[in-house]
């Protein structure tokens, strides 16, 4: 995906799903998935676009065939599961284009077992890339992630930790598209579904 000045150059999970961590990277702008049907290629891109540009986690939105059945929660505490809770995060790294500035968009994700899922939304916009400059994990040996507290306070002033997703879609349009009202920019995900 291209944004004018902008293209998605990193994509990454830490602690969600099936992975402890990955990072998909793009070449100019574009990545290539292989596999079989049914390897998750599908849900894995549906995790990313058009979660991150918008934060909409909703059933419909998160499978690739509008299904309501699969909720957020069932990406980090699956049926079965041993664990009593668990915090993911899933980032968007943008590279401007013929320059070395990044972006970093993402969203940090708590479930706790027969408890309201937790979210919180940041954007990270001083080049710190993440897996270089700051890490999602505060326990590089364990990888054990951080809290929305301990991701705030590792941002620090180089972007913002956001509550609402109101708050980060606006976030995401002023940051990337500039679409005068929020509107439009909806207008600009429908069409993206």
């Amino acid at each position: 995906m291209n944004s004018g000045k902008w293209q998605i150059n990193k994509v990454g999970l830490v602690d969600f799903w099936y992975y402890d961590e990955e990072a998909f990277d793009f070449s100019e702008g574009r990545m290539l998935l292989r596999g079989a049907n049914g390897s998750g290629k599908s849900v894995t891109m549906q995790s990313f676009i058009p979660l991150l540009l918008d934060g909409n986690m909703r059933p419909e939105r998160l499978d690739p065939f509008g299904s309501r059945a699969r909720k957020m929660e069932n990406y980090l505490l699956e049926e079965g599961d041993e664990r009593e809770e668990r915090t993911g995060y899933l980032y968007m790294e943008f590279k401007r284009l013929e320059s070395e500035e990044y972006l970093t968009l993402g969203l940090g994700i708590r479930a706790r077992k027969n408890k309201k899922l937790e979210s919180w939304y940041f954007c990270i916009t001083d080049n710190r890339r993440v897996g270089r400059d700051i890490f999602l994990y505060k326990d590089v040996e364990n990888k054990i992630t951080c809290s929305k507290i301990e991701l705030k306070n590792r941002i620090g002033e180089g972007g913002k930790v956001m509550e609402t997703q109101s708050e980060y879609t606006a976030c995401v349009n002023r940051l990337l598209f500039g679409f005068e009202t929020q509107e439009e920019y909806k207008e600009l995900l429908e069409l993206l579904i």
